[in-house]
């Protein structure tokens, strides 16, 4: 278990500082318009998910002695290091300039994150047929993940004081945690890749791997809820800080570390739903951790800034707002997942690559021209975008319009995700299939 949560400890690693740090790296110390820094993000998503259909039949399809997943994730750990790493530099010379070197460099740290990241959330179906163990590794996986997480952020808090030279120390550090994570994950999974399932090697054109998703309605569901939870995890990374320095007034040194209690509350609530969805099924977990995410979405849309000269328990509602994201967005992290195994044992083939490609794949599609979408919003709706940076992010006062287009994406839109989300899997079928291990 410890050696399987580390594997998802480099790639979770670099999604968390991408995710809240990458775009106002991108418009404060890059440098760069809002619009062509949501481009940028989608450039990373769409590559992203381009590259994953490729590499997931090209890992079901490779044969060595420690299986076809391993020699993938040993291959691109470094890579992946070296390249998240690049990725906070500024270069000398234009918009333009700058712009093409981060396109080229997503385009690197895509490519190994997916080699690394594609392979290895295939093995939780290969590992094991018993469900509860599938739920116990997966667990274990998004553990390792938001640990790897708090600590990419504890790390971006210390270093972001020192402005554009803190972005390439943060880089520094976090790339080297993220390739000897993984490398470490493959030397302890090692043995037991060796004895894994094995998916089938038959050749398959796209056409009838479209076929095959389209006949499975277990994974369409399981698709669908991915889609719709991930979509707005995504959304409010983007525009966390954004929120906290511009609508809520908190202080750019204070909030880096606001990040926090988002982790830690979405540690513990993955340890509590793991347990919860195990006794009452993983339906029912995903109903309650929603609940409290969509209470505290909307809440987010009302709540009012920060005061000169703040006090602690004027930040406590800020705090317990965040806190409450954590432990609902939680089951987004382990839900979806925890059900994939089910739709791919519903395929007689059982090609777990074939469909954890596909998953992420439409995933980052989606979310990638979401980015566009709201870089857009964020351009018209009149945000200026500071021209000196101290921290992570520089208060500027914003008109009205930026304020609202900012709390939608942070409570409106996240919340009608998330209740589209339940509402996909009213009829999931066999309610109690989390009480039943596989004989096989």
């Amino acid at each position: 278990m410890i050696a399987y949560g580390l594997g998802d400890a480099g790639t979770g690693l670099a999604a968390t500082q991408l995710g809240f740090y990458l775009f106002p790296f991108f418009t404060c110390t890059a440098g760069l318009p809002a619009i062509i820094a949501g481009s940028l993000l989608m450039v990373i998503k769409v590559w992203d998910a381009i590259n994953d259909p490729l590499i997931g039949w090209m890992s079901d399809h490779t044969q060595s002695r420690w299986g076809p997943r391993l020699p993938w994730m040993f291959a691109a750990g470094l890579p992946l290091g070296i390249s998240l790493a690049a990725m906070w530099w500024v270069p000398p010379g234009s918009v333009i300039q700058r712009t093409t070197y981060y396109g080229l460099m997503a385009i690197l740290l895509m490519t190994a994150y997916t080699s690394v990241n594609l392979p290895y959330a295939a093995l939780s179906t290969e590992l094991t047929s018993n469900t509860g163990i599938r739920t116990r590794l997966n667990a274990a996986r998004f553990t390792g993940s938001i640990l790897a997480g708090l600590s990419g952020l504890i790390v971006a808090s210390i270093a972001l004081g020192n402005g554009e030279q803190g972005y390439i120390t943060m880089g520094q550090i976090t790339g080297t945690i993220a390739a000897l994570t993984t490398l470490c994950c493959c030397w302890g999974l090692a043995p037991f890749a060796k004895k894994a399932q094995r998916p089938t090697r038959q050749k398959e054109p796209i056409t009838q791997q479209v076929q095959r998703i389209l006949n499975n309605v277990r994974f369409l569901k399981v698709l669908g809820l991915y889609l719709l939870l991930w979509f707005g995890l995504q959304l409010m990374q983007v525009v966390a800080l954004i929120y906290l320095v511009q609508v809520m007034h908190v202080p750019s040194e204070l909030s880096t570390w606001m990040l926090l209690p988002f982790q830690i509350s979405a540690l513990v609530g993955l340890q509590i739903w793991s347990l919860f969805s195990n006794r009452f099924g993983r339906l029912s977990a995903l109903r309650w951790g929603s609940g409290f995410w969509i209470i505290a979405c909307l809440f987010s849309i009302v709540i009012k800034p920060l005061p000169d000269g703040f006090t602690p328990l004027q930040l406590a509602p800020l705090l317990t707002m965040i806190i409450f994201v954590g432990f609902g967005a939680s089951t987004a992290y382990l839900i979806p997942w925890s059900l994939l195994p089910d739709a791919i044992d519903a395929d007689p083939g059982k090609p777990a690559g074939l469909y954890t490609a596909w998953m992420i794949f439409t995933q980052k599609l989606v979310i990638g021209f979401s980015m566009v979408v709201f870089g857009a919003m964020l351009s018209l709706s009149g945000y200026l975008s500071p021209k000196e940076c101290s921290g992570a992010l520089t208060f500027l006062e914003q008109p009205q319009s930026a304020i609202i287009t900012i709390r939608l994406c942070m409570g409106l839109i996240p919340a009608l995700l998330v209740a589209m989300g339940i509402l996909v899997m009213r009829r999931w079928p066999e309610k109690g299939a989390h009480l039943k291990n596989a004989t096989s």
